[in-house]
């Protein structure tokens, strides 16, 4: 049996726990007021947004234009391992204003890339954008499983 687990962590301990976990699922706001999740690859910067890579025809883009309040759940490895929501604060940036962004979501993804100006171009070409999110709050890590009045 697994004892669940909740740890409330400051800011700087969710960036530790966030870094090297890109796996997210990201969820936005449907004009009738329902949630719409996607699977999104996603890293935090250097100061602390939450940068996410899309389309601006993509329903998260049109969303998040619409109502920035968004959330994150950033999961561990593997499907039991520790996981956190992020609540925040979502700003959409299209080409060519997503350029900055999306270099630093690539390099909060993957570090530094061989050729930057041939990055930007790439992007530009796509037709990128960037979501950066700045987190309002966050929940507490947490790890599922049984209660731990279970094991008293």
């Amino acid at each position: 049996m697994y004892k669940s687990s909740d740890r409330r962590v400051t800011r700087d301990e969710l960036a530790q726990f966030v870094n090297g976990k890109n796996r997210w699922v990201m969820s936005t706001t449907r004009s009738d007021g329902r949630p719409q999740l996607s699977l999104v690859t996603g890293g935090m910067t250097a100061n602390g947004q939450l940068a996410v890579s899309s389309y601006p025809e993509r329903a998260k883009v049109r969303n998040a234009k619409a109502n920035p309040l968004v959330s994150v759940l950033v999961m561990g490895d593997d499907f039991n391992h520790e996981w956190v929501q992020i609540d925040g604060i979502a700003t959409v940036h299209d080409m060519p204003e997503a350029a900055d962004g999306l270099v630093e979501y690539y390099r909060c993804i993957s570090g530094e890339h061989p050729d930057w100006d041939e990055y930007r171009q790439a992007m530009s070409d796509q037709g990128k954008s960037v979501i950066l999110i700045e987190p309002t709050r966050w929940g507490p890590i947490s790890k599922g499983g049984f209660p731990p009045s279970l094991f008293e």
